[in-house]
């Protein structure tokens, strides 16, 4: 049987994923160092109230509060032993909502890294990233996740446990890294090396991508390094709302709604199939981004980075990591401004 988010993306040629859960839950009381995923058990109605937001807002596919939902983060929290019933919990509680929005909405299971550095340079080995990682996605699936939703990966090796993972549990999976140090991962992998990789794999994701980073233009410069390695895999664009700014005690993103319409529309006419937002992404984000993928025509070219530098601001480094030159630097000046 064709998994959901499949058949989604045969009927539509964009679909839009969600915004942003660690900001959503820090306004509604998370304390910082507090594991959100116990909310799952302890506040579901906040979970729930977080899943619709985005829902409500246009989402078509929205991430669960999983995100740190493996056994050596909720280790840190005590939790270690309740791995399952948290992710469970989280995608039941995923499940109730989108069963109830009346149309088609994938629940996506959050896999977030483990937080240790794998070998040679750490202590993880493949086998125990695997294993935590199968835990959780069975966890997810007992709770009737559509797929799972594997985030934030800065090495390949976590990359790969994860999909194996996903094999393990016979899951449909998609996954992301985030381009975070001068257009590479913290572990030096580029936009063309996750291209090449996401082929190799045992069970390849339905789609791959790049999430959070340094900034709206940094991403989708890494989205045109996809694109540009002529793979046919649906690419995935989750995006920063802006930079993010110390406020008043609070961090503040400050991409208002009319930037992220901007971002969304390049995202799609730079190559990407599913389009959404990640740190900072508020359901006013997501309507603004919704209404933009619904009514402005889709370009005959690629953006080019000038382009993207004009609409989004310039880029945080001079590289995109494998040695193109990244057009204009980051110029807070220069960014337009809207509110």
């Amino acid at each position: 049987m064709t998994d959901l988010l499949t058949q989604l993306m045969t009927e539509r040629d964009w679909l839009m994923a969600d915004g942003a859960t660690g900001t959503t839950l820090f306004n509604m009381g998370l304390t910082s160092g507090d594991a959100p995923e116990l909310w799952n058990v302890d506040k579901p109605d906040n979970i729930r109230a977080l899943y619709k937001g985005a829902v409500d807002a246009g989402s078509d596919i929205f991430l669960t509060n999983s995100f740190g939902g493996n056994a050596s983060r909720l280790k840190l929290h005590d939790a270690q032993s309740r791995v399952r019933e948290l992710n469970r919990a989280a995608a039941e509680l995923g499940r109730e909502v989108a069963d109830a929005s009346g149309r088609k909405v994938v629940v996506a299971g959050s896999v977030g890294p483990t937080g240790d550095i794998m070998e040679p340079m750490g202590s993880l080995t493949f086998d125990s990233a695997v294993e935590m990682f199968h835990e959780q996605a069975e966890g997810l699936k007992e709770g009737g996740a559509d797929v799972l939703w594997v985030e934030t990966i800065s090495a390949p090796e976590e990359y790969k446990a994860a999909a194996r993972a996903a094999e393990l549990a016979d899951m449909p999976w998609c996954g992301t890294m985030s381009f975070d140090t001068a257009g590479r991962t913290m572990m030096g992998i580029t936009s063309a090396d996750l291209a090449k990789m996401v082929e190799t794999l045992g069970k390849p994701p339905l789609a791959f991508g790049a999430n959070c980073g340094v900034g709206a233009a940094d991403l989708l410069r890494t989205v045109l390094g996809f694109a540009a390695q002529g793979s046919e895999r649906p690419i995935i664009a989750k995006g920063n709302a802006g930079i993010p700014k110390y406020v008043d005690g609070h961090i503040h993103y400050d991409g208002t709604p009319e930037l992220m319409a901007d971002y969304a529309v390049l995202a799609r006419d730079c190559g990407a199939t599913i389009i959404g937002g990640c740190c900072g992404t508020t359901p006013d984000h997501l309507r603004a981004m919704r209404d933009a993928l619904e009514t402005r025509p889709r370009s005959d070219s690629r953006p080019t980075l000038e382009q993207i530098a004009a609409a989004l601001g310039g880029f945080s480094s001079a590289s995109d990591g494998t040695g193109d030159d990244a057009g204009p630097k980051r110029d807070r000046r220069s960014r337009r401004r809207r509110s």
